[in-house]
């Protein structure tokens, strides 16, 4: 099922989850198994995140969590079946740049408020994207990219498998002055492949998702979207390095509820979450992961989320890309 496709049959929601419902508090909290839903296939970085912190998260709140797939339609899928779920804190949801971020700038009439239907709990990891080409292309910098393109009169061939990598390539465009030909693939995977092939000029990709390649020489990492530069990767520049100081955006994974769900048991989930994260076995975990722990506990998490908002906000506004 596509994403417009998914609206359609999700638009009744509206009427249902505003029915008035009786809420747990969270001295009593849980009193029944915990469910994550995760909106990505399993193995995906997100499914395995929840699965090891949802283990240890178990041990603290006394209830089994149960982690369950819920893939398709860029997040909406999974969304419906939070907010069909009681809000009583039961049900969870693994929210990502997309559906969070991405998908209330670029969807129209959205059937859930990124902001109101959903609760910030805490993260769990972020990164960085990072514009990459392959290792022997004649593209040594971002600079070598847009002389090309200027030189030669035509649009930079950029991959992407998502709506917030094309608005990352349309603001890169913006930034270098140079058209951008979006190539969409419904993977990283994929795009890699084709870029490592030579079938594009650029890819656009979360850093984690590429780390590999640029550890075995397969691709060259022109530039990361970090404030700072990655620690293992200490010779990549940031764009704040390239001089585009605002150029600055996240992939993120973190965990949410239902909008409805009272703010005791919010808390009390991330307080759990965040003592998992902090044991040795969580240390031990997140030290074989390439993303940076996410150390955000509810409000702090809600403010990160409408600034990465705004930012592709200000982009869109700015390419005349309208909600459609």
């Amino acid at each position: 099922m596509t994403r417009r496709q998914f609206l359609g049959s999700v638009g009744a929601l509206g009427a249902t989850a505003a029915a008035p419902r009786a809420f747990a508090q969270a001295a009593g909290y849980p009193s029944k198994p915990i469910k994550i839903l995760v909106p990505f296939n399993a193995g995906s970085g997100a499914d395995s995140y929840s699965r090891f912190f949802g283990e240890l998260m178990s041990r603290t709140l006394g209830q089994p969590i149960v982690v369950e797939n819920r893939p398709g339609a860029s997040g909406l899928i999974a969304m419906q079946a939070l907010r069909q779920a009681p809000p009583d804190g039961h049900t969870l949801i693994v929210g990502t740049t997309s559906p969070m971020c991405v998908m209330p700038v670029l969807v129209k009439n959205l059937p859930y408020d990124a902001f109101k239907d959903v609760k910030p709990i805490h993260g769990f990891a972020w990164g960085p994207a990072t514009f990459v080409v392959k290792a022997d292309s004649p593209f040594k910098t971002l600079a070598d990219v847009a002389a090309a393109a200027k030189r030669d009169r035509k649009s930079i061939n950029v991959g992407n498998y998502s709506d917030g990598y094309m608005l990352l390539a349309t603001w890169l465009g913006l930034t270098l002055g140079v058209p951008v030909n979006h190539v969409p693939y419904k993977g990283g995977t994929q795009m890699q492949t084709d870029l490592i092939g030579g079938s594009l000029d650029l890819g656009v990709n979360d850093f984690s998702g590429v780390a590999d390649h640029i550890r075995g020489g397969r691709l060259r990492a022109l530039a990361i979207t970090d404030a700072k530069r990655h620690p293992m990767f200490p010779d990549i520049p940031t764009m704040k390095d390239l001089g585009y100081a605002d150029f600055e955006s996240y992939v993120f994974a973190s965990l949410y509820t239902d909008g409805r769900v009272p703010d005791d048991i919010a808390n009390k989930l991330a307080d759990s979450l965040r003592a998992a994260m902090l044991s040795p076995e969580g240390k031990n975990f997140l030290n074989t992961m390439t993303g940076t722990p996410m150390m955000m506990h509810t409000k702090e998490l809600g403010d990160f989320q409408r600034k990465e908002y705004e930012r592709f906000k200000k982009v869109a506004d700015l390419a005349g890309i309208q909600a459609k």
